[in-house]
């Protein structure tokens, strides 16, 4: 793995500088990964990077708090527009003006916010688990347990996360996530209320919505509402797939096939001009 300082983040006010640790695989135009709640390692791209890497520069940070990146004690209610701008201020580092974002869960929330605070930057966005909802009552008994009591996960779970992130400390990130997503859904005004406050239909660059038939974390309607509020996008709903279909044994095969698709459309449009972008 490689790193880079930023002189600070959002999701740590007050620490300077950020010592950012991402994977770079690959070369081409640059493809960022952006993982969800739990880190890369339970859910990772490595199918993902063999499939594209041999045309994409593949980029996947370990946001603050995650990974070998320097660790947190809070995640406040607006911790996706934070992640946004940390990864705005990664891609800065390196140099890099678009890239492709392609993010999971959380990391599709975050892509999200990318798109709508800088849509010059990203070349396309997909989409994956995306989250849409503020309310989840189907999962706040899943959020608690994570809050309270994250050893509820499995002992295989545990393991995963324990390597990645320390077994003196992935507790404490994973209860985080638990609390947070709580905090989230206690600040809904209405059940239908939506993580992007109305404004995910601003979305301009391209995006594809990957979501599996079977998500646990996905409420009844949700996903319908999401693609009502982004009529322009493609979908790609996998058959028997869970919450993670880019690494499910069953469903990798047809994720990658719904992506390679996406991609193939945007270099048709042209959609791969990558003039650099200013340093900060």
């Amino acid at each position: 793995m490689a790193s880079v300082n930023l002189n600070q983040t959002p999701l740590a006010p007050g620490v300077s500088p950020i010592e950012i640790y991402y994977r770079d695989h690959g070369a081409g135009f640059p493809l960022v990964f952006l993982h969800g709640g739990w880190g890369y390692s339970v859910y990772p791209f490595d199918r993902q990077i063999e499939e594209f890497g041999a045309g994409h520069r593949i980029l996947i940070p370990d946001r603050t708090g995650y990974g070998r990146s320097g660790r947190i004690t809070d995640l406040p209610v607006d911790f996706h527009r934070r992640a946004a701008a940390e990864t705005s201020g990664f891609l800065d580092a390196l140099g890099i003006g678009r890239a492709v974002v392609w993010g999971h869960s959380d990391g599709a929330v975050i892509a999200v916010w990318m798109g709508l605070a800088e849509p010059e930057r990203c070349a396309g966005l997909i989409l994956e688990a995306l989250h849409y909802y503020r309310a989840k009552p189907g999962s706040r008994e899943f959020f608690d347990s994570l809050a309270r009591r994250p050893e509820l996960l499995g002992e295989r779970v545990g393991r995963t996360l324990a390597s990645e992130h320390g077994e003196d400390y992935w507790r404490s990130l994973i209860a985080l996530g638990g609390r947070a997503w709580l905090a989230i859904a206690d600040s809904a005004s209405h059940p239908a209320a939506d993580l992007f406050d109305g404004r995910l239909g601003e979305i301009a660059p391209p995006v594809l919505v990957v979501h599996g038939e079977s998500d646990p974390r996905t409420e009844p309607g949700e996903l319908d509402a999401a693609r009502r509020a982004l009529p322009r996008a493609d979908c790609a709903v996998i058959d028997g797939a869970g919450h993670s279909p880019h690494s499910e044994t069953r469903a990798f095969a047809a994720c990658n096939r719904a992506v390679r698709e996406f991609l193939s459309g945007i270099t048709r449009r042209g959609g791969y001009s990558a003039g650099p972008r200013p340093m900060q």
